[in-house]
């Protein structure tokens, strides 16, 4: 489970490291203004979708930092390796997966864990 004091002090500290205000942010990661807000303020607790558009859209936030404060931000640049040297064979293939590109693959575990893989 979240701690969202502490999933909200990791988020302030990406807007300090990218120096966004909330609703630079929010426009940079595509959700509402309203959304950085209510999350910041506590009222609402971030959904997946919230954290995925966070991390695809700052490529040096990792998820597992994000969430449960593990790992490390900024990413390092050779996590970016292993990342490429682990991705699956699904987005190497140039055909499309039921008319549609793959652009990210996230692996859920029995464990709470998980993984996400991106192009």
């Amino acid at each position: 489970m979240i701690n969202n004091v502490d999933f909200t002090n990791r988020l302030k500290e990406v807007m300090e490291y990218y120096q966004f205000s909330a609703s630079t942010f929010a426009d940079t990661v595509g959700v509402q203004r309203s959304s950085i807000s209510h999350i910041l303020s506590g009222r609402n607790k971030p959904s997946l979708d919230f954290v995925l558009k966070v991390t695809t859209a700052l490529q040096e936030v990792d998820i597992q930092w994000l969430l449960k404060g593990t790992g490390v931000f900024p990413k390092k640049s050779n996590s970016k390796e292993k990342e490429a040297s682990t991705t699956p064979p699904l987005f190497n293939s140039e055909a499309p997966v039921h008319g549609k590109r793959i652009q990210r693959i996230v692996v859920f575990y029995e464990d709470g864990t998980f993984e996400e893989y991106q192009k």
